[in-house]
């Protein structure tokens, strides 16, 4: 079975819109392993007391929750990623599994295909 592993590395509103690598991770899930990785301003998508209503967006942090219904049990976050936007873990709205930087090269070449949001 193929793996994919799923990016997200943008900040929830604004730009791209982070919401579209979610639904492509729950649909992605239905016909491959699934794995996420969040890097750089990323890691905001899973803050928790988001209050995006403010911006005029949804609020869609809860919906990482249904990952793990969907198969999807393998969600990374970079440690110093966190670190360096003073979080803990403990502030995300899911479980994440810290990598460290200087492994991350090596962690996506264990994937067959990379799709980045």
């Amino acid at each position: 079975m193929k793996r994919i592993l799923f990016t997200q590395s943008r900040p929830p509103h604004g730009g791209i819109n982070a919401q579209e690598g979610l639904d492509a991770i729950l649909m992605g899930s239905a016909f491959a392993e699934c794995a996420v990785l969040f890097q750089g301003d990323g890691v905001y998508q899973l803050l928790k007391h988001q209050q995006p209503e403010r911006l005029g967006t949804k609020n869609f942090a809860s919906t990482f929750g249904a990952l793990a219904d969907y198969g999807v049990d393998q969600i990374f976050c970079i440690d110093e990623d966190l670190a360096k936007r003073q979080l803990g873990t403990d502030e995300l709205v899911i479980p994440t599994i810290p990598i460290k930087q200087n492994t991350v090269c090596e962690f996506i070449s264990a994937f067959d295909l990379v799709l980045d949001f």
